[in-house]
């Protein structure tokens, strides 16, 4: 699979006039490793389209528990759902990697959207590809196997960051898969002896694609079957 090309791809697949309209009504905003944008239950007051960067919207269940639903790189938009309508946050959002945003105000945005029809369209075909990449996460998290989410995933972040390198613990990973720490230790160490990644002190390196991709599960491929694209 290619990597993300840098800038916000929904941005740039919109008509002159409607881009700039956007751009006119947004501010670049930087966020850290660990940022949180939102908790489930709170507003969407703002808007981010990712340029660069990672940003995870994570399930949190009552007792504590978390698994990631959808990964958001500089393909897609951080509170998309609010773009229509205000809208409370069902999950949380969080930023994997550390990165730029062109942040906007949710009201803001709604405006535009019932004014442009272009725009519109384009929002509305992410929204469709988003909800199928949901219903493939349920069945992804709910049938296939730890070190297949665990290579699958990595796979993801290494086609939204530059380089082969990331941060991240052990801790992060299982919160991010649903797992517990001792299950992506092993998943992690059986990817390191298998020559696809190296992995020390939270930081891992992916040294082999094709072996990560041979372990992955089907839903990465299926992936591209329905991720936004410009042409859509």
């Amino acid at each position: 699979m290619t990597a993300f090309s840098p800038g916000n791809r929904l941005i740039d697949a919109l008509e002159s006039d409607d881009r700039e309209a956007l751009l006119a009504q947004t501010v670049v905003t930087e966020f850290d490793a660990g940022h949180v944008f939102h908790e489930p239950g709170d507003s969407i007051d703002h808007v981010h389209f990712i340029e660069q960067g990672i940003v995870s919207a994570v399930a949190v269940l009552q007792d504590g528990r978390t698994v990631e639903t959808v990964m958001v790189g500089c393909e897609g938009v951080a509170g998309a759902l609010a773009a229509s309508v205000p809208q409370s946050a069902h999950t949380r959002n969080v930023a994997q990697v550390a990165g730029v945003a062109r942040r906007i105000e949710a009201s803001r945005l709604r405006v535009l959207v019932g004014d442009r029809p272009g725009l519109r369209a384009v929002l509305a075909s992410y929204l469709a590809s988003l909800q199928a990449e949901l219903e493939q996460s349920s069945a992804c998290n709910a049938l296939h196997r730890a070190d297949q989410r665990f290579a699958k995933w990595l796979l993801r972040c290494h086609d939204r960051v530059k380089g082969a390198s990331f941060n991240l613990t052990q801790e992060y990973l299982a919160t991010m898969l649903g797992s517990q720490r001792t299950t992506v230790n092993e998943a992690a160490q059986a990817l390191q002896k298998s020559g696809a990644i190296s992995y020390s002190r939270g930081r891992i390196t992916v040294l082999d694609r094709a072996a990560l991709e041979r372990v992955a599960c089907e839903c990465y491929r299926a992936a591209d079957t329905f991720r936004w694209s410009p042409k859509r």
